[in-house]
């Protein structure tokens, strides 16, 4: 069996090494199931040279690619904090709650594989929040080579896969429920569990090399297959949570069986194809555009329905598009992605405005997209999960295009509305991300996923997972492969060390205090002797940025929301300094943001600031509170405030007369008391126990 394994393998290296050269339509399917299946306890497998967290093919239609997971690790500064914090917090107490009595998770598996007593508990979609976190304990590992971790997920995967069917189905909510078959009604999510299921499989083989968990999920899509392939009208409307395009595509470009890519891309031309109307399989969930089913993909030109739900779609169109190239789909893409951030974004890059309400087409909705520029700031929902996929479709139009401004979404939501879902101990969490916050204001009793503070455990857990595994894996995102050289997406200290497009080594070490100051210095520890392009993002929100190559004047455009690029024969030693003035600069919204009219929100580089009621006189609302147009804010750097943050100093005004007494009242002359007070990164915020919040404040122009 051993000799067995080990050819599997080589067949696998050859396959991602990219020797083959025929085109994207001639590409063969590659490997069978029967050459991939390898013994589950084989051991001695290597990982395959290409491990990107994308992992595109060689013919893909990107122009970026990712580097290898574990290429990258932060070494110092905000982000190496957050990911040590995620290492030795997040993810073991993540692993606490999903393996105990509290979340259950694991123990569903346990039932399903006949090795404990019990029934299901957790949502029916809790199988997919397990994956999402054995997908960010494998980027651990990949960072540490903790052989604790994988022997984890080995005995995790050993239990899956006896809890899996012998015919390859695999959903603990329907096995373990006797009066409910496969596949019978589609809020059961048995779409999203899978997606969840084939990512973290090949993000695990990609780290490790081992094939337990692959087999599993290959299995498991060969039965997909079998089912969804066919053309059946019973079928066609089921995969409404989109994310197994997302892992069907991952499964293609791991093992290279293009049924896999084939079957991704039908799940994309069945919605919208059928009559929305109601059936057996329907009942218990909206239908319409709230799953993204009344207009097809092709002709769609809004974002509408579940933001979830259409952000994991877009992403996973965009993967089926990166090795398609079907125009179609990338023009689409295109007006839904402006739509998205031009239209429906929170200045914090969060997205869902409302609980409930209605698409433009007047259909019902939920945890969603409403109107354009209708932005609630005190009900908006932005559910940590929209925020993270927000950044998980930009980074995918990234790798598309190569415009740095899709890199900037990215990390407009990594460092605000990302963040905001987690504390700052890495043990609580918010599923909702509003921009005000009022004390008496909301009747939390009556709601399901919002509670005045973080919560330990949140019985919906999709959130917590998804926004751990992605602080796990960021440093993937830092850097990108570009077709000479390398492009630099977000800034913080790191080494890097990867080998470009053309197979030359390149070693980069980035020194920088960003997010809180803006020189940025890269220094080249190795690279080849020929000419090759450094690329840096310049920030849209900069003005003025300037770079330096050993000291002097690059004498390269520089221009706010592009890339510079920086072509040269570089030599080891060379310093590249980027400089990026980090002005504190008021932001209004547009004239129809209702909302926001005659207020401001108030933004220094990447991070939105938000007020406090910590930061105040004890009993003053935060709707009493005004900036003044020409007080200073200043910034200062506080390394034992909030685990260390940069606050704006300021004098505000407190309005001592407010009128509350009814709900509309003749206009008294305000009256106003100074008060010095600070502005603290949004993403900070509720960490200070209860608190009223607000991004946008009204301002007094002096």
């Amino acid at each position: 069996m051993m000799k067995k394994s080990i050819l599997a393998v080589l067949v696998l290296l050859i396959y991602s090494c990219g020797k083959q050269t025929k085109s994207n339509d001639q590409k063969q399917e590659i490997i069978t199931n029967q050459e991939i299946q390898i013994n589950s306890n084989d051991v001695t497998s290597k990982p395959l040279q290409e491990s990107g967290i994308i992992n595109y093919s060689e013919n893909s239609h990107v122009a970026l690619k990712s580097i290898n997971i574990g290429d990258c690790q932060w070494t110092e500064g905000f982000w190496a904090d957050k990911f040590n914090v995620a290492k030795n917090v997040m993810v073991p107490y993540m692993g606490e709650v999903l393996c105990g009595d509290v979340g259950h998770a694991l123990n569903n598996f346990k039932i399903a594989a006949g090795e404990k007593e019990g029934d299901h508990k957790g949502m029916k979609w809790h199988d997919g929040d397990f994956y999402k976190f054995m997908e960010a304990k494998a980027y651990v590992y990949a960072q540490t080579k903790d052989q604790k971790l994988l022997d984890e997920l080995d005995e995790y995967i050993r239990i899956i896969g006896k809890a899996q069917a012998e015919d390859g189905y695999l959903q603990t909510q329907i096995q373990l429920e006797p009066k409910v078959n496969r596949y019978q009604n589609r809020r059961y999510h048995e779409m999203y569990n899978t997606g969840h299921l084939l990512t973290s499989a090949c993000i695990h083989h990609r780290v490790t090399g081992k094939t337990n968990f692959l087999n599993i999920a290959v299995k498991h899509a060969d039965y997909l297959y079998e089912i969804f392939m066919p053309e059946d009208e019973n079928y066609g409307r089921f995969g409404f949570n989109q994310t197994q395009i997302m892992g069907l595509v991952e499964l293609y470009r791991t093992v290279g069986d293009k049924k896999y890519l084939k079957l991704a891309e039908k799940f994309i031309n069945n919605r919208g194809k059928y009559k929305v109307v109601e059936t057996p399989s329907t009942k218990g969930y909206p239908i319409g555009d709230m799953v993204q089913e009344f207009t097809p993909l092709r002709k769609s030109k809004e974002a509408v329905g579940h933001a979830v739900l259409a952000l994991y779609y877009y992403a996973g169109a965009a993967d089926v598009y990166a090795e398609t190239g079907e125009k179609a789909l990338i023009d689409a893409l295109d007006g839904l992605w402006e739509n998205v951030t031009q239209k429906k974004m929170y200045i914090t890059g969060a997205l869902g405005q409302a609980h409930y309400g209605a698409s433009t087409n007047r259909q019902m909705i939920e945890e969603g997209f409403i109107d354009e520029y209708m932005m609630p700031n005190m009900t908006a929902y932005n559910e940590t999960c929209a925020n993270i996929c927000n950044s998980m479709f930009s980074k995918r139009m990234l790798d598309i295009h190569g415009e740095s401004k899709y890199a900037d979404i990215m990390e407009l939501v990594v460092y605000n509305s990302g963040l905001s879902g987690i504390s700052l101990e890495g043990k609580d969490y918010y599923y909702a991300n509003p921009l005000r916050v009022i004390d008496g204001s909301r009747d939390y009793s009556k709601m399901n996923t919002e509670f005045p503070i973080r919560q330990p455990y949140l019985n919906c857990f999709c959130c917590p997972p998804n926004l751990v595994r992605t602080i796990c894996k960021l440093s993937g995102w830092a850097y990108s492969k570009s077709e000479n050289g390398i492009a630099v997406n977000l800034y913080g200290g790191n080494k890097l060390s990867t080998t470009l497009l053309d197979g030359s080594k390149i070693e980069l070490i980035q020194k920088t205090d960003y997010p809180w100051e803006g020189e940025v210095n890269i220094s080249i520890a190795k690279c080849k002797e020929e000419a090759f392009d450094i690329k840096l993002r310049i920030p849209d929100w900069t003005q003025g940025a300037q770079i330096f190559i050993n000291g002097k004047d690059a004498k390269v455009d520089v221009s706010a929301g592009n890339f510079a690029v920086i072509n040269r024969k570089w030599t080891e030693g060379d310093i590249l300094t980027l400089n990026m003035p980090m002005d504190v600069t008021f932001i209004e919204g547009h004239t129809r943001i209702e909302e926001v009219r005659n207020q401001v929100a108030v933004k220094r580089g990447p991070i939105v600031y938000c007020l406090e009621s910590p930061d105040l006189p004890k009993n003053t609302k935060i709707v009493d509170v005004y900036l003044k147009s020409n007080a200073t804010l200043k910034p200062e750097f506080k390394p034992d405030f909030l685990e260390g943050v940069t606050t704006l100093d300021t004098e505000v005004l407190l309005r001592k007369n407010s009128n509350e007494k009814s709900m509309y009242s003749k206009v008294e002359k305000p009256v106003f008391e100074s008060y010095k007070a600070q502005l603290v990164p949004y993403y900070s915020w509720s960490n200070r126990g209860q608190a009223e919040m607000s991004v946008w404040l009204p301002i007094i122009w002096e």
